[in-house]
């Protein structure tokens, strides 16, 4: 493991419905690192890989610009690799169909061109789809944490660790206390 002091840039990759947004405040109130949930999300290309030096990026959009955190990162990253139980996410998924920038309906109807008979059953061909894209992308990958949302308690302190984070960590781990982002029960 590459020294804290070196690591330049972290990159939070999930499915997206796993505790993005609650990682994404909650790495706020470190001061040594910038922060950003889907800060570049309007980008298209390599431009939206292109982060400034000690940033840590949360989007879950990321884990199809692979190839181009590839180029400019490769190896000299630290990855996160965030994920919530896979019947939760899909259930949440699910839940959010309505919405008109879905991202299960750019999947389904632009990525996967169909519309899906079981609505639920292709909220977790997604979830696989994305999961495959991250754990293929991260198997050469040194500086990786497997993230488990269920598990922040043990987890988000290890993070902090393992990057060196310095600023209010006390307020960071509180974060994990409250849902952000939840999806309407």
């Amino acid at each position: 493991m590459t020294s804290a002091s070196r690591i330049q840039n972290v990159f939070v990759l999930c499915t997206g419905r796993c505790g993005s947004v609650t990682f994404a405040k909650a790495v706020g109130h470190i001061n040594n690192f910038t922060v950003g949930h889907e800060s570049r999300a309007r980008l298209m290309g390599a431009d939206r890989a292109h982060y400034p030096l000690r940033h840590i990026e949360v989007d879950n959009r990321l884990a199809w610009f692979l190839g181009y955190l590839e180029e400019r990162y490769g190896n000299d990253a630290f990855y996160v690799h965030l994920k919530r139980d896979r019947d939760a996410v899909a259930q949440s998924f699910n839940r959010r169909w309505h919405m008109r920038s879905s991202i299960m309906r750019a999947y389904c109807e632009a990525i996967c061109m169909t519309s899906p008979k079981d609505p639920l059953e292709a909220c977790y061909g997604y979830i696989d789809a994305v999961t495959s894209n991250i754990d293929a992308f991260l198997k050469d990958k040194t500086h990786v944490m497997p993230f488990e949302m269920e598990q922040h308690a043990r987890d988000f302190p290890e993070f902090l660790q393992l990057i060196g984070a310095e600023g209010n960590l006390q307020a960071a781990t509180a974060l994990w206390e409250k849902k952000h982002n939840a999806s309407i029960e």
